[in-house]
């Protein structure tokens, strides 16, 4: 792992040593793809791609419809990856809107980088005999996107 020292950090921060390498943490609902892995080894330059623990996963894929406030719901996530994460870290953040948006916000106060994956949907429709119509979807992924403040 390489590492940067340079003479001019202020003196409370000579003790501390910058990685160079960083982290794509999955905050995501579905199976990452071996092209959304092979895109983030290259576009974002990351040396490992962390999932979440599995009680924590079925935690971010069930968020609650019926509770009004899901702050307290989130404490694990946000305690594993305050325990896990390094400033300048990725953070894959897709999901529950709610969710979403409070993880975001915490990963921007933690000095991650939040990002999610655009893909090109294509829909196709099989109208059934019975009156019913089958939709189908696939998902492309393009690219990641960070998100804005």
């Amino acid at each position: 792992m390489a590492f940067l020292r340079t003479p001019d950090y202020p003196a409370n921060l000579l003790s501390k040593v910058v990685l160079l390498h960083h982290s794509l943490f999955l905050l995501f609902n579905h199976q990452f793809t071996t092209t959304q892995e092979a895109d983030a080894l290259q576009s974002l330059g990351v040396e490992r791609i962390v999932n979440l623990p599995q009680g924590l996963q079925d935690l971010w894929s069930s968020v609650p419809p019926d509770r009004a406030e899901i702050v307290p719901y989130l404490e694990p996530i946000k305690n594993w990856l305050e325990s896990e994460t390094n400033p300048g870290d990725y953070v894959l953040i897709q999901g529950d809107f709610g969710a979403t948006y409070l993880m975001v916000s915490f990963a921007f106060d933690r000095g991650l980088i939040p990002i999610y994956s655009t893909s090109l949907r294509e829909a196709a429709e099989e109208h059934k005999p019975d009156g019913s119509v089958l939709l189908t979807h696939h998902f492309h992924h393009r690219m990641f996107r960070r998100y804005g403040r």
